[in-house]
């Protein structure tokens, strides 16, 4: 049991008159949590972005553009990345939003409100990741069938689409286990602050 909770049943077996005084310090604490969870959430997802960036100083770009190339994905890849990091960095900025708001709200429905946008926009964000890394496997995918049918008989043809199909599956799993990991377990404590905040509305 974390402070908060202590301090919210000591606060339930309040008289009136001090439980007015004691919400608006559960109120402050809970303020303060959400902030607190809210940063950990901008900071994580910075650190993922040059985390998953840093990869490309281990992976030979000339070798794979030359590959995009052969299979007419050259366009393709430079404007999804442009998309892909627009998008990117609205959430980077929208996280970085979230947290700079909810330091400063001083009602509780407001509050509420804005943990609500943040989960929401955590939620669109791992959605995203995942919609698009899906996107690019299928893509690469279809354009190497098409590239090389000629080459490939029924058999080989079948596997590369079984493979491909196991292979996003299982990516998008770790992923989405990845994230669950990341931002699960602060959504959750998001959620339970919401919840404490919900209480403290009706009792008020």
């Amino acid at each position: 049991m974390d402070v908060l909770d202590s301090y919210k049943k000591a606060w339930e077996n309040q008289p009136d008159e001090v439980r007015k005084f004691s919400a608006l310090e559960i109120y402050k604490m809970t303020q303060a949590n959400s902030s607190s969870i809210v940063k950990w959430i901008f900071i994580i997802s910075i650190l993922e972005f040059v985390l998953l960036n840093s990869l490309y100083f281990f992976v030979d770009t000339g070798k794979a553009m030359e590959e995009y190339e052969r299979l007419g994905l050259s366009n393709f890849v430079l404007y999804s990345q442009i998309a892909a990091y627009t998008i990117l960095f609205y959430f980077l900025v929208m996280f970085y939003l979230n947290y700079k708001r909810i330091s400063v709200i001083d009602s509780t429905s407001k509050l509420m409100t804005k943990i609500l946008k943040t989960r929401k926009t955590v939620r669109n964000y791992v959605l995203f990741n995942l919609t698009y890394i899906a996107m690019v496997m299928l893509t690469v995918t279809t354009a190497t069938v098409k590239t090389d049918l000629d080459v490939l008989n029924t058999k080989e043809l079948l596997f590369v689409i079984l493979a491909t199909l196991i292979a996003t599956t299982l990516i998008l799993g770790v992923f989405w286990l990845f994230y669950q990991l990341l931002y699960g377990i602060l959504l959750r404590k998001l959620n339970r602050n919401y919840k404490e905040l919900a209480k403290l509305e009706t009792t008020n």
